[in-house]
């Protein structure tokens, strides 16, 4: 499956002082999406790490429509949109509880290697992970 999504409570200390969650904290709700996409393909990004490779973003696009607020149970839809050699992109929204779309987001990651700073493909399991998801 190509679309995973998990729940979020925003907490008061991702908020600014009218309860509306700053922009900034919009980037880690999309960050525990696309670790939790990966996990439930039976990737862990700490094993991901731990082999050596990490997978930082080298672009992201952010909309923002409607504002969160402290408290709201927000739904953070991940979806894979492709990948190449090296490179891994995803399409990613956050929904209100009430069904409204709040933000919208385009990240581009890229598989490094983390001793010598440089692009790599991904290990081979995932890869063929990456394949599934382009069928």
């Amino acid at each position: 499956m190509k679309e995973h999504q998990i729940e979020v409570r925003v907490r008061y200390s991702e908020t600014d002082q009218m309860g509306v969650v700053y922009h900034g904290n919009y980037i880690p709700y999309f960050e525990i999406g696309r670790v939790e996409w990966l996990r439930s393909k039976g990737v862990s990004y700490k094993s991901l790490e731990d082999s050596g490779i990490a997978l930082p973003i080298v672009s992201m696009t952010l909309n923002y429509k409607k504002p969160a607020r402290y408290d709201d149970l927000l739904v953070v839809k991940t979806k894979f949109k492709q990948s190449s050699s090296v490179k891994i992109e995803f399409d990613c929204e956050i929904w209100s509880e009430t069904h409204e779309l709040l933000t919208t987001a385009h990240f581009i990651l890229v598989f490094v290697d983390m001793k010598t700073g440089r692009p790599t493909s991904p290990p081979e399991h995932i890869q063929i992970l990456l394949d599934q998801m382009e069928d």
